[in-house]
Formats: structure tokens, sequence, C-alpha cells
């Protein structure tokens, strides 16, 4: 099996697997992070993944395939996913306004925009909200996290924005925003009366066998990579982000449905390749997942779905998919509808990620693309 051609390519999976982990060292020594690693989920669903480097500096444990990491804004596939599963089960649309199912809450007739926002504004990042993130309140609070003090829940997180005034009118512009991600993770949880991350293990990641795939909603996650971040980062964090046991140094719980889980690099493959390739429910689903609005008013080439972002290339057609970051951790998935691939890669440091001084992401995604289908371009 494993020697058997891939339709177009005539490379076999021997093949892909040899130069995926030949690519994942030449980029490991040329750019100098600690690790990282790589997957690639083919045409028949078959996943080759490699890895590189240490998961550990200090101790030396080294990165495998199966080392979890921080999945970030990655995560918001899922937590799309999710509320399009709920509307096939009419337990709510993405017409109905915000107010129809949180407008109880104490907060919300101080949310900016609060009476005329549709969770699909919400979905789209069209809801004209502020992003708590960036906010100086907020930052204040992740200090203070850094100093022991618990860290904020999801209805906490909405409050930063509380009695600010709106971007734009809901549905107008496009504008990226964690806070609007955790509203939907409270939605979800006000329809199904359950924690987000239980309904999420029940609805995919146990059918579709995502074993690697778990909830970060505490500092100790059970072998996490160790990630690392530039000394003079905005956050207060020491290079190491975890103390010597392998324990972050701050709590994931706080980006909730803003971020992601932790989660392997093959495990993320393979719900680019089912969730694009619409076999990651029963209900149809991709009409909805793809209905997109424009990121920015010229650019008809990227798009931005329900939880996905859409680019048109000349170079590889259609591409589907999110990236991540959070300190020590940046994440890729991205689906090449035209070829249907679905490659992910995670490395465990941000350290000049963030501030966008390297060229590694982009020039990663490039390359790991140019193995399986640049020669049926």
């Amino acid at each position: 099996m494993l020697g058997s051609a891939l339709p177009a390519t005539g490379q076999t999976v021997t093949d892909v697997s040899a130069r995926l982990a030949a690519t994942l060292q030449d980029f490991h020594t040329s750019y100098g992070f600690p690790a990282a690693t790589a997957s690639i989920a083919l045409p028949d669903g078959r996943i080759v993944t490699a890895a590189t480097g240490l998961a550990d500096i200090e101790t030396g444990r080294t990165m495998t395939p199966e080392t979890p990491m921080l999945a970030a804004s990655v995560g918001k596939t899922f937590v799309a996913a999710t509320i399009l599963a709920l509307e096939s089960e009419g337990r709510l649309s993405r017409s109905d306004l915000l107010a129809e199912h949180l407008g109880n809450r104490a907060w919300f007739d101080r949310l900016p925009n609060a009476e005329s926002i549709a969770i699909d504004h919400l979905l789209h990042h069209t809801a004209g909200l502020p992003d708590h993130v960036h906010l100086p309140a907020f930052q204040a609070a992740w200090a203070q996290m850094m100093q022991g003090n618990r860290v904020n829940g999801p209805e906490d997180l909405v409050g930063f924005i509380a009695g600010l005034q709106p971007l734009t009118d809901a549905g107008s512009a496009w504008a990226y925003s964690d806070t609007r991600y955790i509203l939907l993770g409270l939605v979800i949880e006000q329809v199904t009366s359950q924690r987000y991350h239980d309904g999420l293990r029940a609805r995919f990641l146990d059918p579709l066998a995502l074993t690697g795939t778990f909830a970060s909603d505490r500092p100790d996650l059970s072998g996490l990579a160790v990630g690392y971040v530039a000394p003079d980062n905005p956050f207060g964090l020491p290079e190491r982000t975890a103390d010597t046991k392998g324990r972050l140094l701050w709590d994931p719980a706080v980006e909730w449905t803003g971020g992601g889980p932790a989660s392997t690099a093959p495990d993320l493959a393979r719900w680019g390749h089912l969730l694009f390739g619409g076999a990651a429910m029963t209900q149809q689903y991709l009409d909805r997942l793809l209905d997109a609005v424009q990121v920015a008013p010229k650019d008809r080439d990227t798009l931005y779905g329900a939880g996905v972002a859409i680019q048109t290339t000349i170079r590889d057609g259609r591409i589907y998919g999110h990236g991540g970051w959070v300190p020590g951790y940046v994440s890729s998935l991205r689906h090449y509808e035209d070829h249907g691939i679905a490659i992910t890669f995670q490395i465990n440091t941000d350290a000049g990620l963030r501030d966008g001084t390297s060229d590694l992401v982009p020039t990663r995604e490039a390359s790991l693309a140019d193995l399986v289908i640049g020669s049926v371009r």
C-alpha cells in the first residue's frame, strides 16, 4: 500500500514521506527554530507525517509527530463546524439574532451593536465588535494572570468590550476578532446545555478519531511541547514558556473558543481533509461553511467563510484553511481543493513569526504544497 503511486503525480507514499522529512529538516537547519511537525492528508485519506528538533530544549526531549502543541486559532474551524451542526439539527439558525440566545446576560445591553448582531456576523467576523485581545484592559489582566491570578472566564472576556463603540455597523465590514468566537462559544453552551469542550469531543473528536486533540483548558497539558518566545515579547513571558516539569506559565484557558485545542499535525491534517472534503458530518454543510465575505473591498481572491480563510491563487487554485498563533506556538492548516490535499504544520516558537520579520510560514506553506502537487500544476 505504501508503495502505491498517487494519482497524477507518479509519487508513492514512501516518496512523499521521505521528501517531507527532508524538507522539514532543511527548514529546521535554515531557520533554527526549536522543533516542528508537519503532516499531509492525501486524497485517499492516508496521512504522511514528520517531525524534527526538540520538544523541550532543556531536557532534550525529541519532537515526534504525536507531540501536541497549542493549535490556537485553527480551533475556530471547530467552533464554526459546531454552529453549522447545530443549525442542521434545527437548534439554531445562522440568521438568529444574538439577543435570542444571550439577551438575558447582564452585560448584553452594553455589547456594541447588541440588538443587530446575528450569529452569521460572528461566524464571518462582520459583527463590528472590537477585539478584547488588543485592549489595554485585557493586556493588564494578562499581566495579573502572569502573577498567578485566576484566568478570566468567557463572560469576563466579553466584558472587556462592553460599553465600547462598535467598529462598524453589524454586517457592513470584515474585521478579525477573537471576541466574536468567544460569543459563539457562549451560544453553543446555551443551546446545548453542556460545556463546549465536552460537546466538541462527542460531536467531532471521538467520531472522527481525532485522538491527539484535546481541550487546552489548564496549564498542565500532558505531553505538550514546550513553547518558546522572543526575550522581548510583550507578554512578560520568559523565553521558555513552561516550568521545569513542562507546565505552562500561563493558562491557555484564556483563549477558550477564541483560540483552539491542543492538537497534533496528523490530527489537524485529518480534520482538514474531512472538514473541507465534506465528510466531517453526516448532514450537508459545505455550502454554508464556504459561504464567504470579502476580507478587503478590492481583493476578490481573499475571502472568509464560517471559520475558514479562503484564497484563490493562480499557482494553487482554491485554498481553504486557518492559521493559528499563541505565545510560543504557530500552526497552519491548508486544504488544496483542486488536489484534495490537506497540509498542516506546527512550530513550538513564535519568535520572529508574530512580528512578520520571518518569511518562514508562507515559505513553508508553499514548499509543502510543492512537495505533493507541484508536479501537477
